[in-house]
């Protein structure tokens, strides 16, 4: 099965034994460009103040949102049904589907009393050193530097053509296939709504350590954990009135969000949680 099926037959399982809430709305971002990142994610949002995140600038996915959400039914929708929608679904289903899944997580984490550990720091814990070759799957550039800086040799991979070509210290390719001869690899979570993930997953075999981050990446991790993925860094919402309230900015909403940090090793895993409902 896919990432996808898997995730949303663990978010049933959670349906059977919870009253999950129905969804509240959808904030967006706006559609100019505001401060880059902060203006790139919508939150769906349950009728208890979950909030899940979801990645909404493939092709024209934010200006479809933007013109249709109104029109869509979500308020009041139940809130399976809208993240069944991730699986098999069209471009916005899966957005919105991926939005209302991770907003079924953290109702069901805040349900069980957990949540994930604070990130310390941005790269994922990976620690590059001089001498390992680092695979970065999306570009992100501030990080680059950093992994450059440390002496480890760095090869970005990119949906972009634009964006091809050698870069100071570094490379970007449309070319997947080199995250074979990477030792660490850093990855968007963007990979989990763009349809790459096993592909990808596929080339990293041979990684010792395979980080996913993104403001998005608010899942339930056991079926990445399964998969090879070895770390998951995600945005947990501290402050859920000054977050809605920045989102439609398109401005840093860091100050009502914390990093988080989750690694294979440390997850209880959902079973687990589960049995904490009693």
């Amino acid at each position: 099965m896919t990432f996808a099926m898997d995730y949303l037959q663990q978010l049933e399982r959670i349906g059977t034994r919870l009253s999950l809430p129905a969804v509240r709305t959808l904030h967006l971002p706006p559609l100019s460009d505001g401060v880059r990142k902060w203006g790139e994610f919508c939150a769906l949002e349950l009728e208890d103040g979950s909030l899940g995140l979801s990645y909404v600038m493939l092709g024209d996915t934010l200006e479809r949102l933007t013109e249709a959400h109104r029109t869509l039914g979500l308020e009041g929708a139940d809130a399976l049904a809208v993240a069944r929608g991730y699986v098999g679904g069209h471009d916005l289903q899966r957005t919105l589907g991926f939005a209302a899944a991770n907003a079924i997580t953290r109702h069901f984490f805040d349900r069980a009393t957990y949540a994930p550990p604070d990130s310390t720091d941005s790269i994922g814990g990976l620690q590059p050193q001089t001498g390992e070759h680092i695979g970065m799957i999306g570009y992100f550039a501030p990080l680059a530097g950093r992994i450059v800086d440390s002496g480890a040799r760095l090869t970005v991979i990119e949906l972009r053509a634009d964006l091809v070509g050698p870069q100071q210290g570094f490379e970007i390719t449309l070319d997947a296939t080199r995250l074979q001869a990477c030792d660490k690899v850093l990855s968007t979570s963007t990979i989990l709504l763009n349809d790459t993930l096993d592909d990808v997953l596929a080339h990293c075999a041979g990684s010792r350590r395979f980080v996913m981050i993104g403001p998005s990446a608010g899942c339930l991790p056991d079926a990445l954990f399964a998969r090879g993925v070895t770390g998951l860094g995600g945005t947990w919402i501290e402050d859920r009135d000054d977050f809605v309230a920045i989102l439609p900015t398109g401005e840093s909403w860091s100050r009502c969000a914390r990093k988080t940090m989750l690694g294979a090793a440390d997850y209880p895993g959902t079973e687990a949680l589960l049995a904490r409902l009693g």
